[in-house]
């Protein structure tokens, strides 16, 4: 058993990504991916427009080669940024998914759609402050240039710097119960 740390590290990693290969593949047999398949997959079901057009968002942006399906490297590319990526990684994915139209800038109108659509799949639709308010005050608080848009570098800083703005957007895509799901299959097979 001279095994260094590293092959220890690299056979868990290993393990893992078999286990999340058996998981695709049984939701999946095909090895790809569909928008409704992705919707069974995280167990999105009869949503509201708004969380609808946002998880069809969410689906445009894991679909990297944008080939209208999620393939396995796919996949594996979005639950490792999500699960393991670097802030900054994180982060720069997020302002590409809140960035509806792909102009480069996150405008009100998207970051209100954006929030209303994270409160309706989170269920969490009353709270202190309205969309509309807690977009007012990301806007007042992060926007340094006062042009009515977030670029990246304003959007990255911003979230860096305002914690509640990081605590809605961390929410925004929780992946803990796919790991669970990932493990319980692991112990149960």
């Amino acid at each position: 058993m001279g095994n260094s740390t590293g092959s220890t590290v690299d056979d868990l990693q290993a393990v893992e990504m078999h286990l999340w290969y058996k998981k695709f593949m049984t939701e999946c047999p095909s090895g790809q991916l569909t928008l409704h398949e992705f919707k069974q997959f995280f167990g999105l079901r009869g949503l509201d427009p708004k969380a609808n057009a946002y998880i069809e968002q969410m689906f445009r942006t894991f679909d990297m080669n944008k080939d209208g399906y999620i393939d396995f490297m796919e996949y594996v590319a979005a639950l490792s940024l999500v699960m393991r990526g670097k802030m900054e990684h994180k982060l720069r994915w997020y302002f590409k998914l809140y960035d509806v139209d792909g102009n480069g800038c996150i405008d009100r109108y998207e970051l209100l759609n954006i929030i209303k659509a994270i409160r309706a799949i989170n269920g969490s639709e009353t709270q202190e402050s309205s969309a509309e308010e807690f977009t007012n005050r990301v806007f007042e608080r992060i926007d340094i240039n006062g042009d009515g848009e977030l670029s990246l570098d304003e959007f990255v800083a911003g979230a860096r710097s305002d914690e509640e703005f990081m605590e809605v957007m961390m929410k925004s895509l929780d992946l803990t119960h796919i790991v669970a799901m990932i493990h319980n299959r692991r112990h149960s097979v």
